[in-house]
């Protein structure tokens, strides 16, 4: 996997989360992780284009209580309610667009799926991915999963 693939969405997740809770996340190092079940939740976008496959973040449930908090203007939640999935699903979108914009400045032609917001009860076969967590202070982590390839094989519908 090439880093102008990820970068987009490293840049993307930096910038969104930092206009929604007033802080720069800091990145962490690399590392593999398991796709599914690494995280209590996973908002989850497919890719199709020159890079097809699946881009994810991944929050565990304190974190996604916080940032769907920050969102609501600092409304206090004791849980992730209806309201606060639906904004941490927004956030995944909001990263997932802006990261387009940014391939496309790059020559790359990708459209992406809506954000699917997953529970990890039950997180089924064991697959690998490649993370790369930012930490958010006063919130947590939160952990950009990518299990992506090219095709130079792009098929436009208009």
């Amino acid at each position: 996997m090439k880093v102008e693939w990820i970068h987009p969405f490293l840049q993307s997740a930096c910038t969104v989360i930092e206009q929604v809770v007033q802080v720069r996340p800091q990145r962490g190092e690399l590392e593999m992780l398991s796709w599914s079940g690494s995280h209590d939740f996973r908002i989850q976008i497919g890719m199709t284009g020159q890079l097809s496959g699946h881009v994810a973040f991944g929050l565990n449930e304190d974190v996604a209580i916080k940032m769907a908090s920050a969102m609501m203007g600092g409304f206090p939640l004791d849980a992730l309610d209806a309201i606060g999935e639906s904004a941490i699903s927004e956030l995944g979108n909001m990263i997932s667009g802006n990261a387009t914009t940014l391939m496309y400045n790059q020559g790359l032609i990708v459209d992406i799926t809506t954000p699917q917001l997953l529970v990890s009860s039950n997180p089924g076969p064991i697959q690998r991915a490649m993370a790369i967590p930012l930490i958010i202070e006063d919130i947590g982590r939160f952990d950009v999963l990518m299990n992506i390839g090219y095709s130079d094989k792009v098929n436009v519908v208009s």
